[in-house]
């Protein structure tokens, strides 16, 4: 590992030792500030994949749920009912911090005009009734699993920053860091030898004098 361009100084030497252990110290809290959040990741992943798996199985649902309205009524007549739907929906936003993330929150509100359906009951069937129920309830679900998958695409990218910090201060900037250290101790070492040789010969000059 090649070594920072600096003069061999104990005052040189004492700057680098404080950025040594400052470097230290940030490593060991980016590393565990990164184990932590990848825990709270696989977590949310975890959980995405759950919902992910149910609500493929709640359209499959809904998929048969219409299939079997079309054959109750014509679908020109579904298409007729559900052409003017009664219902808004407003969307509240909020975030929660993990670990330095801001993660969204998603808080649905369906807002009904009159009945819940946006048809009347003359001309339709219950088999349409239960098909449009299935949509409304997996509505929340839905916005659910992409609170969820935001919230692991935000983490993911912070995890990525980490990584990278990390890896620079373990692999790059600690080992240039250390061998710096390593090597102004060595020339200060080198340096007092010679000052106390130069020393003992001046004495071995002076008493050969006298």
């Amino acid at each position: 590992m090649a070594r920072l361009n600096v003069n061999p100084t104990r005052m040189e030497l004492t700057k680098l030792k404080k950025q040594f252990n400052i470097a230290r110290r940030g490593h060991k809290l980016l590393k565990d500030k990164r184990d932590e959040l990848m825990k709270n990741f696989l977590q949310v992943v975890k959980d995405a994949k759950t919902l992910r798996q149910n609500l493929t199985q709640t359209w499959l649902d809904i998929q048969s749920a219409f299939n079997l309205a079309n054959k109750a009524m014509h679908p020109f007549a579904v298409f007729e009912a559900l052409m003017l739907p009664n219902t808004s929906a407003t969307l509240d936003i909020s975030y929660k911090n993990i670990m330095s993330v801001n993660v969204p929150r998603f808080s649905p509100t369906l807002n009904h005009n009159t009945d819940s359906k946006p048809y009347g009951d003359r001309g339709t069937t219950k088999e349409l009734d239960e098909a449009v129920e299935k949509v409304v309830a997996a509505y929340p679900k839905m916005l659910k699993l992409a609170e969820l998958e935001k919230s692991a695409q935000l983490m993911s990218d912070e995890i990525e920053k980490l990584r990278r910090r990390v890896n620079a201060l373990e692999y790059i900037m600690i080992p240039q860091l250390e061998e710096t250290i390593k090597y102004i101790v060595m020339k200060l070492d080198e340096n007092e030898r010679s000052n106390l040789t130069r020393l003992m010969k001046v004495k071995e000059m002076i008493y050969e004098n006298k």
